[in-house]
């Protein structure tokens, strides 16, 4: 099953959610700001893209300033805590395939984890 982890107000999944639809392709929305993925989630999915818990820090529009993000202080482990506490500071979308996991930003990247041959 494929997942979005989606928000709404972010024009980049917006733009990730339509092409999904405008493909016919059968995933699941989640609205990770209502439904925040957990901390053990958050690591697979790390892990899934080869990302580091500061790379899928979103800092524009989140509390990160306030929170002191960009301090070397902060263990992954306290990082992924705020994540959860604060869903807005995971950047988005998330797409989730059986072929990869990605963050697509740009959109394009969603391509990488899809089987669309007519597209490649």
């Amino acid at each position: 099953m494929i997942k979005i982890y989606h928000n709404p107000n972010c024009g980049t999944s917006r733009k990730t959610l339509d092409f999904l639809r405008e493909h016919h392709i059968e995933f699941e929305t989640i609205l990770y700001l209502e439904t925040p993925a957990t901390q053990a989630e958050l690591k697979v999915m790390l892990k899934d893209m080869g990302m580091s818990v500061r790379e899928l820090l979103r800092q524009k529009g989140t509390p990160y300033d306030e929170l002191d993000l960009s301090n070397e202080k902060w263990s992954d482990a306290e990082l992924l805590d705020f994540m959860v506490e604060h869903p807005i500071l995971m950047n988005r979308p998330i797409v989730v395939t059986p072929k990869g996991t990605r963050l697509c930003r740009p959109m394009e990247t969603v391509l990488e984890i899809l089987d669309l041959p007519s597209l490649a």
